[in-house]
């Protein structure tokens, strides 16, 4: 039976396994540092594995990413906030060092078809995967398929209503200011109250206004998507009680529009936790791993 690698690359950390799923996965975290440094650890972890030879390495990063095969620039990092890694061609470091098929897409991409094929989304055809942490960014498969077009989505981008009066903070997107991920991601809620989000109590008002942010982008995502299941991971999402106050704000949106499973107690069976846990983006890169060994991918 083939063995792959996978990796999911993060802004802190990355992780890497080797294995063929949920029940058989040997995995390791290490520290993002600089991109070299990074990768050369990345390579350790997989050499000695060649006992167990890997038929192919997926690489599940943050983005976000040239997908474009067609493109002089395919599989590098661009725009990313982590200017370290700007324009880093992470896909040829990666095949290049260890010689094997090699799969990329984005972290969150990946996630969702992790979740899709062994999690919370096993079930149905069509899903979105959100994280909510460091960054917000989304995922989707519909009918089996991730979706891809112009470049992967950027779901942590788009714009959701800002009243400044109720929330003066002006967002910590470097490139928007306050879209989705300036209004709602870790270092928002850390700007915003002066305390990381792990330290402020269950009672505190920012969890509303996380709720409120996030659902306004939910409500969005099944407009425009209608997606039959929705997976919100990530660090944020540890926040007891922060998911049942989604559920709520999203039934409040909706309004009763949506003609199937409008209430926030019907909802619970739409918008859930991944049930990979913090491990859907590692088990996401090794099905591009298999992917990449199904099709005969070879090294870039």
């Amino acid at each position: 039976m083939p063995v792959f690698g996978g990796i999911e690359a993060g802004g802190t950390k990355v992780v890497c396994a080797v294995g063929t799923g949920p029940e058989d996965v040997d995995s390791v975290s290490l520290p993002t540092t600089t991109p070299d440094d990074t990768v050369a650890r990345v390579v350790a972890f997989f050499r000695p594995h060649r006992n167990r030879p890997l038929s192919a390495i997926g690489i599940a990063s943050f983005g976000p990413l040239d997908l474009d095969h067609g493109s002089s620039t395919y599989g590098r990092i661009t725009t990313t906030p982590k200017e370290a890694w700007r324009d880093y061609d992470i896909l040829s470091a990666i095949s290049r060092a260890l010689a094997v098929p090699t799969g990329l897409d984005t972290d969150v991409n990946a996630a969702a078809r992790a979740e899709a094929r062994w999690g919370a989304a096993a079930d149905v055809s069509d899903c979105l995967y959100l994280t909510v942490g460091t960054g917000i960014g989304g995922g989707a498969v519909i009918g089996g398929r991730v979706l891809r077009g112009l470049s992967h989505p950027e779901m942590g981008h788009i714009r959701v209503p800002h009243d400044v009066q109720q929330d003066p903070f002006p967002g910590v997107c470097p490139y928007h200011g306050d879209c989705l991920e300036g209004l709602a991601s870790g270092p928002a809620v850390a700007g915003r109250w002066g305390k990381p989000a792990e330290q402020l109590p269950p009672d505190h008002p920012a969890w509303s206004l996380e709720a409120h942010y996030l659902a306004l982008a939910l409500s969005t995502f099944i407009y425009t998507l209608s997606p039959q299941r929705i997976i919100l991971g990530g660090g944020l999402m540890r926040q007891t009680g922060l998911l049942p106050l989604i559920r709520k704000n999203v039934a409040d949106l909706l309004n009763g529009y949506v003609a199937t499973r409008p209430r926030s107690d019907e909802l619970e069976r739409v918008i859930v936790p991944p049930l990979l846990g913090e491990r859907a983006g590692v088990l996401g890169a090794i099905l591009l791993a298999e992917e990449a060994w199904r099709s005969g991918r070879a090294p870039q």
